[in-house]
């Protein structure tokens, strides 16, 4: 089959590799759609860094580069293990896409994602969505209905903004602040939306601004340049600031805005991943009682965030921004997420294009 192989920084190639093998306990997929992820983009300029170096196999998969790359995908099964019986061939799924400790447990209220040497499907191993087929262990497997498979493809982004909307504690009709209009930014964005917030964005990029806007996420979009935004959100809000804040953009000044934009006693969910330590300002912090909290990948999340597309309340199509063949995976999707980034949200990746 073919799939998209990281060797290295800059070095993706599409090769001709052996088909996975099916053992007790997975499930065969065929990938309809995966999609390119920020995660991606920095493992192709900046990597590896979740990806496991050639010779330095990962602790649990024990795989190293080259691996296969992609996490945000969708598919059919066609195939289930020894011992799978509650799927069935043809029904449609999404891939949680988590490697950790076959002991680790997975069960409601447990927080595997902050299990020791966790990484996850298409960046340490076991496979990966930018290839035609892939198997996974049953317990990561979850059925989307009748939810379009290239929809689909963004239940795992989607999931991260729907963890981070349950670390916040937020409830429906309160008022959040969102920090940036990326992709996650957005997503979270629609999670808040959907379950019943008021939601302003604070975003520079006049596409993203314009794509928060046109999807319906935000109720109004602040930009930095024309105005102090933490003034506008305490305008709207009586005085009082939000009463929730996600960092959607790991740029210092957002998370300034952010102390300034919520209210006494507020939380702030940081969703960003990081690449410097920022400078935060621990006396507004301390004297706003501002509960400031961190948040990676998810957790259970996914059965909740599929219901909630099942529910109609929020649409992904106006997400994907581009769809395209594995052979243009570089040219066509890097590349363009790189070099033209204010376009897209989410460009999706046919394995057999």
């Amino acid at each position: 089959m073919r799939a998209a192989r990281y060797y290295d920084r800059n070095d993706i190639r599409i090769e001709d590799i052996a088909e996975p093998e099916l053992k007790p306990g997975t499930v065969a997929i065929d990938v309809a759609w995966c999609g390119i992820c920020g995660t991606d983009l920095h493992e192709y300029l900046e990597g590896p860094i979740f990806i496991p170096p050639a010779g330095h196999p990962h602790p649990i998969s024990g795989e190293s580069a080259p691996v296969t790359l992609g996490h945000e995908f969708s598919g059919t099964i066609t195939a289930l293990g020894e011992g799978v019986t509650d799927l069935s061939v043809g029904e449609n799924v999404v891939v949680e896409p988590y490697i950790i400790g076959a002991d680790v447990d997975t069960s409601e209220g447990a927080p595997y994602q902050l299990s020791k040497d966790m990484n996850f499907i298409g960046l340490g191993g076991r496979g990966g969505g930018l290839a035609e087929k892939i198997v996974v262990e049953r317990r990561w497997v979850h059925p989307i209905g009748d939810i379009p498979l290239d929809q689909a493809a963004l239940i795992e982004p989607l999931s991260v903004g729907h963890h981070a909307y349950v670390r916040s504690d937020a409830k429906a009709g309160q008022v959040a602040i969102v920090g940036g209009a990326g992709p996650i930014g957005l997503l979270t964005a629609a999670v808040l939306k959907a379950k019943g917030l008021t939601v302003y964005i604070s975003e520079l990029s006049e596409a993203r601004k314009a794509k928060a806007l046109e999807t319906g996420v935000a109720d109004a979009v602040f930009d930095p340049r024309e105005g102090d935004v933490a003034s506008q959100v305490r305008e709207l809000t009586n005085g009082q600031g939000a009463d929730v804040g996600f960092e959607c953009s790991s740029v210092p000044a957002v998370l300034d805005m952010l102390l300034d934009a919520v209210r006494p006693g507020a939380v702030i969910v940081n969703v960003s991943i990081w690449g410097h330590k920022p400078a935060v300002d621990m006396p507004k912090l301390v004297l706003k009682e501002v509960d400031l909290r961190g948040t990676i990948g998810y957790a259970n999340d996914h059965p909740d965030t599929i219901a909630l597309v099942q529910s109609g309340k929020l649409d992904l199509s106006r997400f994907i921004t581009g769809r395209i063949g594995l052979d243009g995976l570089v040219s066509e999707g890097f590349d363009q997420l790189i070099n033209n980034n204010e376009a897209h949200v989410k460009i999706i990746v046919n394995p057999r294009g």
